[in-house]
């Protein structure tokens, strides 16, 4: 029986002429034996014909849309057509390294006990050229906390969100993606931190492609009264699963 890790990628008008760019990545991964994967886009404010046909083609690709919801929105949505035991972000204008999808695999079946991986990142500038970012934790386990207190010091986490491949069964319990329209993907690495321990992987596991029609370019973003609301939803909701000690018995190994 082949086992599935989803990938799910939300579009907005600005990211499309990357979505070729992304596909390439996702189909040039070499997996383990006996796996696959499902790519699941969606296109917020769009009806998924809006993904090029030549991807289409491809009856790995999955294209859907609805109403305009901003991007946790389209992420949840995406998510809800899965059928992964795995699931994977990768954004339209991001790429994949090499063996990315494969050492998010092997770090969950090597480590059964988390819930979640995230790896290091590389900035795409529009030059072409890869940058590094400082400051990642050494390889290995990420005990349970650990990214949330972080955030609450920085309200910055020490890991990239756009890295994070899930257990199902986890992101279910978190209810998938908060509707913000922004900091959604950083809300629920925060929530997962507190329900299960993850991994770092220390190989680069994304391309982050830096460009101005980034939902994280707008002058909202990092200032602001929309940026201090996000800020207290993300903490009104970690602090909710810290009080309750949600987590845990979902994963495999876990009390």
């Amino acid at each position: 029986m082949t086992r599935i890790v989803s990938i799910v990628t939300p579009v907005h008008d600005a990211a499309l002429p990357y979505l070729h760019e992304a596909f390439a990545s996702l189909r040039s991964q070499q997996l383990p034996e006996g796996w696959a994967w499902e790519w699941l886009v969606q296109v917020d404010g769009g009806n998924g014909h809006e993904v090029p046909a030549e991807i289409l083609k491809d009856d790995r690709v999955h294209a859907g849309g609805g109403r305009r919801g901003g991007p946790g929105v389209a992420r949840t949505t995406a998510w809800g057509r899965s059928t992964g035991e795995l699931v994977k972000v990768l954004d339209a204008d991001d790429v994949l390294p090499a063996g990315a999808v494969a050492r998010d695999i092997a770090a969950m079946e090597a480590h059964p006990s988390i819930g979640w991986t995230v790896a290091r990142v590389l900035d795409l500038l529009p030059d072409g050229s890869l940058r590094g970012c400082p400051g990642d934790p050494e390889p290995g386990p990420l005990p349970r906390g650990g990214i949330y207190d972080y955030w609450a010091e920085t309200h910055r986490p020490p890991v990239h969100p756009a890295t994070l491949c899930i257990r199902e069964e986890l992101l279910a319990l978190a209810g998938g993606w908060m509707a913000l329209p922004a900091s959604e993907d950083t809300a629920l690495l925060v929530a997962l931190d507190l329900m299960a321990p993850g991994y770092f992987i220390g190989e680069p596991g994304l391309h982050y492609r830096k460009h101005e029609a980034q939902t994280t370019a707008h002058a909202d973003h990092r200032d602001g009264p929309e940026w201090e609301a996000r800020m207290k939803a993300i903490a009104k909701h970690a602090k909710a699963l810290r009080r309750l000690g949600i987590g845990g018995s979902v994963i495999k190994g876990q009390d």
